[in-house]
């Protein structure tokens, strides 16, 4: 492929690019969760300094025990990932499916794993009149056109969910066709109901399915890079042949294992999510010239329904606020109408949508 064909593919949490004016950013492009780095996990992190003279385990056993624990799913079942994304290009890598289908907008790196493995991309079009809800009928007639399909549970950046009902009637009608059905988690731990939708424990028990998720994103580790995968025992053999021996280094399997057992962390973010994303969109539907897509997560969508600026523009006007916002225009089904924001803690969330009033009426 000539490098001018190369599509761009970009992400937030980009701090590094340039200075911000307020002298560190208020970063509303990346969704972490605003409790910050929990004491369990920089205390392990710190115990275990001293032991990156060795190796980390390549079988990651301590932290396989503990997603096993956690999510109550066999440890044979279970992947480890350099994050999550990682897991999708090992699954590319080792899978090699000729055509791939992608309901948009949602998370670039599923269309760029799979086109770096030479897989055509045939795109399913979310609706905006249906609130980019997922049709699981549509979908369903579309599935024998495709060898693998890839779902975000709750899609970035809609925020949609899917019910546990409807996947499970889409990985056995894909079974029938021969198809494989990945499912991104990477969010649903931020939810108190989580069960209703994920797939995990069901995950062993079809061979066509592949459910992965993010720990970076609940735990506030991003820096750390850390996900897992979970699906049948003999599908976790062929993938972790196509891996990095040693792709998840000593600290974040420590840390990784802390986090887990960090039981009054996760209650207290789960809390804290259901709040904060309530606040943050009554917060935001009060402002003019926009509609605000009613989130499930710790990010919202937003249209610049009525306003005369573009995407591109009002990013510009934030970031000399300080403020980093996800210009959306870039994501197949969206265009340069759409933001993202992530949704924090109450204090800065009253801050950023204070400054995003004011950046759209100025």
């Amino acid at each position: 492929m000539n490098s001018a064909d190369i599509p761009a593919f970009t992400h937030g949490g980009n701090i590094y690019a340039e200075k911000s004016p307020r002298g560190s950013w208020l970063d509303y492009s990346a969704n972490i969760n605003p409790l910050g780095l929990p004491e369990s996990v920089k205390k392990t992190i710190l115990e275990h300094v001293d032991g990156l003279v060795h190796y980390p385990d390549p079988e990651g056993r301590d932290l396989k025990q503990a997603i096993s624990a956690y999510y109550g799913v066999k440890e044979n079942q279970v992947i480890l990932g350099n994050g999550a994304a990682e897991l999708f290009y090992v699954y590319f890598h080792s899978r090699r499916p000729k055509r791939v289908l992608l309901p948009v907008p949602s998370f670039s790196e599923y269309e760029k794993s799979a086109r770096c493995c030479g897989a055509e991309i045939q795109y399913f079009y979310l609706q905006e009149a249906e609130n980019f809800q997922l049709d699981i009928e549509g979908l369903g007639k579309a599935l024998g056109d495709c060898d693998t399909l890839i779902l975000g549970n709750p899609n970035n950046p809609t925020g949609q969910l899917i019910s546990k009902d409807d996947l499970v009637k889409l990985v056995e009608k894909a079974a029938d066709c021969n198809v494989d059905i990945i499912v991104d988690e990477s969010f649903l731990d931020f939810r108190q109901d989580r069960d209703k939708y994920s797939l995990v424990q069901l995950a062993g028990e079809y061979g066509n399915l592949l459910v992965i998720s993010s720990l970076t994103k609940m735990f506030a580790i991003p820096g750390l890079r850390l996900g897992y995968g979970i699906c049948h025992s003999q599908r976790v053999k062929v993938m972790e042949y196509h891996k990095d021996t040693w792709n998840v280094n000593l600290l974040a399997q420590k840390a990784g294992a802390a986090a887990l057992a960090d039981k009054e962390y996760i209650e207290k973010t789960r809390n804290n999510t259901k709040k904060n994303i309530r606040d943050m969109y009554n917060l935001l539907g009060e402002i003019k010239d926009i509609k605000v897509f009613e989130p499930a997560v710790n990010f919202i969508l937003i249209k610049l329904e009525q306003s005369q600026l573009s995407s591109g523009e009002l990013h510009k006007r934030m970031k000399k606020h300080g403020v980093l916002i996800r210009d959306c225009s870039n994501y197949p089904g969206l265009n340069d109408k759409y933001i993202r924001l992530a949704i924090r803690d109450g204090e800065s969330n009253r801050e950023v949508a204070a400054i995003l009033n004011k950046c759209l009426q100025k």
